[in-house]
């Protein structure tokens, strides 16, 4: 068709090349550059900074800058490459890969992919590390052979290019048999018998005809070792490992490891080490044990098993104790309760105290534990048994009476005479009480106090008081009373007690008074003022002022006149269990 009169071609023509300018204007921002790639084998897959781009030898146009080239064919080691694109410029790669890898056998599946043929296949990974060829290597399997062998098994196929994931997903082949997948239809597949595949001999892992080709993928395989499977705390043993045709290797508890090595380790507990090694061919792993031995050797004891323990109302008044030793070999960590002790070795005195509060027999065990633990977290553990026996007694009864001397008694000429059989007694039982008591409270002593009725000069009835009080204490220190617990005091006829107060102890004694002794008021009055009180310090208790109305001797006792020496000598040296004897009769 001819163009004719139409005047406003040019200015069309022109405006028309503005058009058509514009979309390169708006790109001129990315400078472009070219990669020309010679790639031996012819068949080798070209990736660009990751990216597969087609296989062959090509042309391929980049942004000007630096990027990474990879080429990759299955049966050789691939080749990576830093290259720089100039922009405006063309930049010549020749890359030669080297045939690697040893033959490999059958049983196979045979995998054969429908789509698009330049796309690069990837199996069991998503870097061109797992790269095994490209679809139209693996199409068509009739009269030209182009089959993708593997071992049985499922197999995560990736089909990519350009830096798109075409197609993903598990395939599962099986030995003797041809699986298709039809890439277009979203991973269709088809099965169908293949008995080639059950009797194929060792094969090379990629051979190429003119429309042929065949690509036998290795299964991988793996074997991990150990110099030593038992090691003590602290030791180390060596890991030895080997993988092939694996591209990414590693161990558990250490990481990403190289394909083959060999690594030092020194476990602190039982630990097992899983080396998993994946590559085209699957994933495949192998795990050993290594055992840690050598406890801490540990010792407790007790210097003897059992400790005594007494305690009377809120003092302790025994309380035993024992000698813990404890030692610790191959640990850096010491523990002993309940004495709070890090120490690795130690002696430590200790005295245990009950937890019962109640009075009765105490009987119970302390344990002291001893835990020790080495680097490697191995623990051990002793124990030492303490028996704590004995009691928790009340406070005891101090309640403590008074003694009553004859009248005059005990005289200068004879100043051991005068305490009566029925006094006797009385002290006999403070001596005994006061011994407990000391007992309970370490600081316990007597104040022995000597009085005298008023008859008398005051220098005579001093003198006769001196006399009673240090009677008494010479027949206590007799008894066991400690003689640095007892002291004297005299004060004559002073502090009397008064008649009306004497009364009212005769009705407060909790004894019945005799006739003669109401009869005769005064007499008993004197009675009463012819005694020794003791004291109990430091609580400054008093004896209670019993008078011994129902004694042999209380006649003798209130008698107003002075009594005669044998009378006194012979109720003084009267048997006291005689005495005993007939005041229990009397109570019954």
């Amino acid at each position: 068709m001819r163009l004719m009169n139409i005047p406003c071609l040019p200015y069309l023509l022109f405006a028309g090349a503005c058009l058509c300018a514009m979309p390169a204007f708006a790109q001129s921002s990315i400078e472009m550059g070219k990669l020309k790639v010679h790639v031996e084998p012819k068949q080798a897959y070209v990736f660009v900074d990751g990216k597969a781009i087609r296989d062959g030898s090509q042309t391929i146009d980049l942004a000007a800058g630096n990027h990474e080239v990879g080429v990759y064919n299955y049966g050789y080691l691939p080749q990576t490459k830093k290259v720089h694109i100039g922009a405006g410029e063309t930049t010549a790669v020749r890359v030669a890969l080297q045939s690697s890898g040893d033959m490999v056998s059958g049983p196979f599946g045979d995998i054969e992919f429908k789509g698009d043929p330049r796309a690069a296949v990837l199996l069991n990974g998503n870097t061109p590390a797992y790269f095994v060829g490209h679809v139209d290597e693996f199409n068509w399997n009739w009269i030209w052979h182009q089959r993708l062998l593997v071992k049985p098994g499922t197999y995560n196929v990736t089909i990519r290019r350009e830096g798109n994931t075409v197609w993903s997903g598990p395939v599962t082949a099986e030995a003797g048999k041809q699986v298709t997948v039809y890439l277009a239809q979203n991973g269709v597949t088809k099965t169908k018998d293949w008995k080639e595949g059950l009797t194929m001999g060792p094969l090379p892992r990629f051979h190429a005809g003119i429309a042929s080709a065949t690509v036998p993928v290795a299964p991988v395989t793996v074997a991990l070792s150990a110099k030593s499977n038992e090691v003590s705390c602290g030791e180390p043993t060596t890991l030895n490992w080997h993988a092939t045709d694996a591209e990414d290797t590693s161990i558990s508890g250490i990481g990403e490891v190289p394909a083959k090595g060999d690594r030092l380790v020194s476990p602190t507990h039982k630990t097992t080490y899983v080396l998993t090694a994946e590559g085209p061919g699957g994933k495949e792993t192998q795990s050993i044990t290594i055992d840690v031995t050598g406890q801490p050797n540990a010792t407790l004891a007790l210097s003897q098993p059992e400790v005594h323990f007494h305690k009377v109302g809120d003092r302790i008044v025994e309380q035993d104790s024992a000698i813990l030793d404890w030692s610790a070999k191959d640990a850096n960590s010491v523990c002993v309760e309940p004495v709070n002790s890090d120490a690795t070795s130690g002696s430590e005195k200790v005295t245990p105290t009950p937890k019962q509060t109640a009075t009765g027999p105490v009987d119970q065990k302390v344990t002291y534990t001893l835990t020790a633990t080495n680097a490697c977290g191995q623990t051990v553990t002793k124990t030492a048994t303490l028996h704590i026996v004995g009691s928790i007694d009340p406070p005891p009864i101090t309640t403590l009476a008074s003694l009553f001397y004859p009248t005059a008694y005990p005289t200068r000429r004879h100043p051991k005479t005068g305490l009566l059989a029925s006094e006797q007694m009385t002290l006999m039982s403070a001596a005994t009480k006061f011994k407990t008591y000391s007992m309970y409270d370490g600081d316990a002593a007597l104040t022995i106090v000597g009085h005298a009725d008023v008859r008398g000069p005051k220098e005579y009835n001093q003198a006769l008081s001196e006399r009673r009080a240090e009677l008494v204490k010479a027949y206590l220190v007799s008894h066991g009373v400690p003689a640095n617990r007892v002291k004297t005091e005299a004060l004559g006829k002073t502090q009397q007690i008064a008649l009306n107060e004497v009364k009212a102890l005769e009705k407060d004694d909790g004894t019945t008074p005799t006739k003669w002794m109401t009869k005769h008021e005064k007499a008993t009055w004197l009675a009463f003022n012819r005694r020794v009180d003791i004291v109990l310090e430091p609580s400054g208790k008093s004896s209670d002022r019993v008078y011994p109305a129902e004694s042999a001797n209380a006649r003798l006792l209130w008698q107003r006149p002075e009594p005669s020496l044998k009378k006194v000598q012979m109720a003084s040296e009267l048997n006291v269990k005689v005495e005993q004897a007939r005041l229990s009769h009397a109570g019954k």
